[in-house]
């Protein structure tokens, strides 16, 4: 029986959360072609036979802190990159970055050992280019192993489990059996509203919102829930409204109708928006989210 906790790190955008989704088998953290997407340290538990392996999904790593935001999205990676048995190091195939380099440097540093997964196989034109491109990662530094998967065609993930299991201590499960997320259903709504959001939205807005749950009550098969969207500006709180309202209800469907999936009940879903100044330069906004002082 083999139990322990495994990072997923790396730069913005490289596959992480969809990563940790297709391995655990379900969607434990949210996904977007934008990267900064994950803000929190996110568990996701996998069980396999008496084995249990607990994912953690982190922001990415990146060189830019101007506002207060980015630094503790930094400083939750970082964290997680201590006391736990094993790091995967996720990287895109075909693209080394200088924020990739960065994250390298700062695993050299790591008594824990590191695997390497190299993702997005599946967007190499080439697959002969595959083999020189691991041989070149590999002599970057010494890793646990090095796997090529595609997370979003769940391609060479068994593997890549293996490998992990081999890698963690034998113990008893952290989490109980048929567990799979950390985190309430609370956080859930917050998260599905904000990927909704990041995807209705134009590029930059979503960096400037966040979603707290406010009230959530559970009535037989039915959930109760209200949210706020919070935003820093006035203009920005009409873009996510919408003319009429209809960018929010847009947001409010799409989000219920996930969430419903998710739960396997019947959800009613009230958003509202509103106006924190500067919200993501402000300590006492972030603690309030959740953004800093919790893990």
């Amino acid at each position: 029986m083999r139990s322990g906790v495994v990072t997923i790190a790396g730069r913005p955008n490289v596959g992480k959360s969809s990563l940790l989704n297709a391995l655990v088998g379900r969607k434990v953290s949210i996904v977007s072609h934008k990267p900064q997407t994950t803000r929190h340290r996110i568990q996701g538990v996998l069980h396999r036979g008496e084995d249990q392996i607990v994912f953690v999904d982190t922001p990415g790593l990146h060189r830019l802190q101007k506002r207060a935001l980015n630094r503790a999205m930094n400083e939750a990676a970082a964290g997680a990159l201590r006391d736990v048995d094993l790091v995967l190091f996720v990287v895109e195939a075909g693209r080394w970055t200088d924020e990739d380099q960065a994250v390298l440097e700062r695993l050299a540093g790591n008594a824990v050992p590191v695997g390497l997964v190299v993702n997005k196989i599946d967007r190499l034109k080439n697959r002969e280019l595959l083999l020189p491109e691991l041989q070149r990662l590999s002599a970057m530094r010494e890793y646990a192993f090095v796997v090529p998967v595609s997370a979003t065609r769940q391609e060479n993930l068994a593997p890549l489990i293996d490998e992990i299991l081999r890698h963690l201590p034998e113990g008893p499960p952290l989490y109980p059996p048929g567990q799979v997320v950390a985190h309430d259903d609370a956080f859930t709504v917050a998260e599905i509203v904000r990927e909704k959001l990041i995807h209705h939205l134009h590029e930059e807005l979503p960096y400037a919102l966040t979603v707290e749950v406010e009230h959530y009550e559970r009535e037989g098969n039915l959930d109760r829930i209200s949210a706020v969207i919070w935003v820093e500006r006035e203009g920005q709180k009409k873009i996510v409204i919408g003319e009429n309202g209809q960018t929010l209800k847009k947001v409010g469907t799409a989000a219920r109708r996930e969430l419903e999936l998710i739960f396997g009940r019947k959800i009613f879903l009230k958003l509202w928006c509103k106006v924190r100044e500067n919200w993501s330069d402000d300590p006492k906004a972030l603690r309030r989210f959740g953004l800093i002082g919790h893990d």
